[in-house]
């Protein structure tokens, strides 16, 4: 679901916050199912995600609520945008909302960006479900 320069997904995960919110944030498990990089929720960290063909994206930190919210600038001076992961918890699950936003939508690439990635984040979400459930 898309809303003016804003991409919404979310997702249920039979899994607690507390597995969920380290599959966002350890390296290793961020690799298995998005992409490779030092990410760490602590505010102002810098790291840079390796998005295959698309490069590495320079990234920043800006908000974390431990096992509630991640928010962190997202491939700065090309698209500069914003992911933000919320961690809702629901019976014993999880609900995960993700919102990616900041999209310049005047530019080719901005637009670009946008429609692929409305397009990517669902399976992106899926690989996460699927990553959780191989997961101790």
């Amino acid at each position: 679901m898309t809303e003016n320069d804003t991409i919404t997904c979310e997702k249920f995960l039979p899994h607690p916050p507390a597995k969920v919110w380290r599959a966002l944030t350890d390296p290793e498990l961020h690799a298995r199912w998005w992409a490779a990089g030092d990410v760490k929720p602590v505010v102002g960290h810098r790291f840079t995600l390796d998005m295959g063909n698309f490069g590495l994206q320079p990234c920043e930190v800006t908000e974390v609520d431990e096992q509630r919210l991640l928010a962190y600038r997202f491939a700065e001076g090309a698209l500069d945008t914003t992911v933000t992961w919320e961690l809702r918890p629901e019976g014993e699950g999880t609900r995960l909302v993700l919102t990616h936003a900041g999209f310049d939508l005047d530019s080719p690439m901005g637009r670009q960006a946008y429609e692929g990635m409305g397009k990517g984040w669902p399976h992106v979400l899926t690989r996460l479900g699927t990553v959780l459930d191989e997961t101790a």
